[in-house]
């Protein structure tokens, strides 16, 4: 009786060069799917990271070939430029003030959309529409409530009896000027939806067990709301500190850097090198020390991070 024959088995060398194979034409279909991205990151933003790197070791004037300077114009940001000192004083001054102000600001506003109440999706909306505005329009509109002769804030301030300040045109008030407007147009923006996010994310039985307890609300806040909610203040704290030490546009749009140097932060310093007296060499340096004082900020929040960020799965581990 003649035996059928089994079928043959794939060699483990062949289903090994099989696999292989596979792999090898997966990883191509991967990276032809990120080929688009891969390219705008190379060309719009590693490129002219490089490119400004090297011109801040030059002395570049646009019209001329970049010449190699080495540190020239490190030494000159810091011991020559008043104005880097000026600009990096305006900037620390906004940061350490409109940060906190910012978070305390759109914490309350979330608190107060995180009731169950009817129509709170409206009001949530209402309060997240202002961060929608254009940061350009939002300034004229604001530098339109603060002029001193006929600004709707001085009008309603003298009603009761104050006279209020010239604001924009002002030395002392130009800076909490721009401060007002930053907390009108972000107090209810994407730090209020991350903030809300965080606290919809609380158990509710440790509220319940509070109730039990007997605990007021301010007691319950500070005792569950606010520590569950230290990883979401760390990460508002982060991206806020970052963004504030990019301040740029309601200076530019409202006081140029004035009155008196009062509201010329570190960017618009940095812009007026680059495109009011082209110098794209020496402007490219500040942006670099802008970049190394940023990350250092941001190293230290994450190194004194574990001191007070609770985070709830580290101690179940």
């Amino acid at each position: 009786m003649n035996r059928i024959a089994a079928p043959a088995r794939p060699s483990v060398g062949a289903a090994k060069r099989g696999r292989s194979r596979q792999e090898i034409a997966e990883e191509r279909l991967g990276f032809l799917y990120i080929a688009p991205w891969l390219l705008g990151f190379l060309i719009f933003i590693l490129g002219p990271l490089l490119a400004s790197l090297y011109l801040s070791f030059t002395d570049y004037e646009v019209t001329l070939a970049p010449k190699w300077v080495g540190l020239a114009n490190y030494a000159k940001a810091f011991f020559q430029d008043d104005l880097t000192w000026v600009s990096l004083g305006n900037t620390a001054y906004y940061v350490f003030i409109s940060v906190p102000l910012g978070l305390a600001a759109s914490l309350l506003c979330a608190l107060l959309m995180d009731r169950k109440i009817w129509g709170v999706s409206g009001f949530r909306t209402l309060f997240y529409m202002p961060s929608i505005v254009p940061t350009v329009v939002t300034t004229l509109l604001w530098a339109y409530l603060l002029q001193p002769d006929y600004g709707l804030v001085n009008n309603l301030l003298a009603g009761i009896g104050i006279n209020g300040p010239t604001w924009l045109n002002s030395v002392v008030w130009a800076k909490p000027a721009l401060i007002i407007m930053a907390l009108w147009a972000g107090a209810g923006g994407s730090t209020m939806i991350i903030f809300l996010a965080g606290l919809q994310g609380v158990p509710t039985e440790l509220y319940e067990a509070a109730d039990v307890d007997g605990a007021a609300g301010m007691r319950k806040f500070f005792s569950i709301t606010l520590p569950l909610l230290t990883p979401t203040i760390f990460f508002n704290l982060v991206v806020g500190i970052i963004a504030s030490f990019q301040v740029f546009t309601q200076a530019f749009v409202a006081t140029q850097g004035g009155p008196g140097d009062a509201t010329r932060f570190f960017v618009l310093h940095l812009y007026d090198q680059a495109f009011v007296d082209y110098r794209p060499g020496y402007a490219s340096a500040l942006a670099w020390i802008l970049f190394v004082i940023v990350l250092a900020f941001t190293v230290i929040q994450f190194a004194i991070a574990r001191r007070w960020v609770y985070y709830e799965s580290a101690t179940k581990g």
